[in-house]
């Protein structure tokens, strides 16, 4: 139960009984979710670490705080599906295109995209919050194939994280939805 409203105008509104139907999972609630616990962010390139916050194994799908303390570099890849992002703190961009993102700045990223992810230096940390669908095929400089990366290779590399870090690689199965 949330806390207790003192004079908000639904004070009384009792809560629903029963809210979730018989097969549905419970919520993901994630206090704090872009945290400086560095513990519980993933190095996901030598620049970049990812603090995963909700998993589907079966959608091939993760919502993730992407971070970078410095000047980070995400390989150059590729999505043939969509991402969403939005920027918490920092300043990021795609060395593909004539903008850059800082805090607050929201992007939407087409299927069939290619570009290379890099992370500028700020007196705050990038910080932004994706939402991956599907694989993310890693390119080589001239932009050919060189490797394919997907939920199930983002969920090893979060369990040998954890495991290392003393959270324990069991910590992952907790946001799997």
């Amino acid at each position: 139960m949330p806390e207790l409203a003192k004079s908000e105008f639904w004070k009384d509104i009792p809560a629903i009984p029963n809210c979730f139907k018989p097969d549905a999972k419970p919520e993901v609630y994630i206090s704090n979710a872009p945290t400086e616990d560095e513990k519980l962010y993933v190095p996901f390139t030598e620049t970049v670490s990812s603090r995963p916050l909700w998993i589907s194994p079966t959608e091939n799908r993760w919502c993730d705080i992407l971070m970078a303390k410095s000047a980070g570099l995400v390989n150059r890849h590729y999505h043939p599906h969509e991402v969403f992002a939005y920027t918490i703190s920092g300043k990021w961009g795609y060395l593909e295109h004539d903008w850059t993102a800082t805090a607050g700045d929201f992007v939407y990223e087409t299927p069939g995209e290619g570009h290379t992810l890099v992370a500028y230096e700020h007196e705050e940390p990038m910080r932004a919050f994706f939402i991956v669908k599907g694989p993310l095929i890693w390119l080589d400089e001239k932009g050919e194939t060189e490797g394919i990366f997907d939920v199930h290779d983002y969920i090893a590399m979060c369990r040998e994280h954890y495991e290392k870090v003393g959270i324990g690689a069991a910590y992952v199965d907790t946001l799997f939805r």
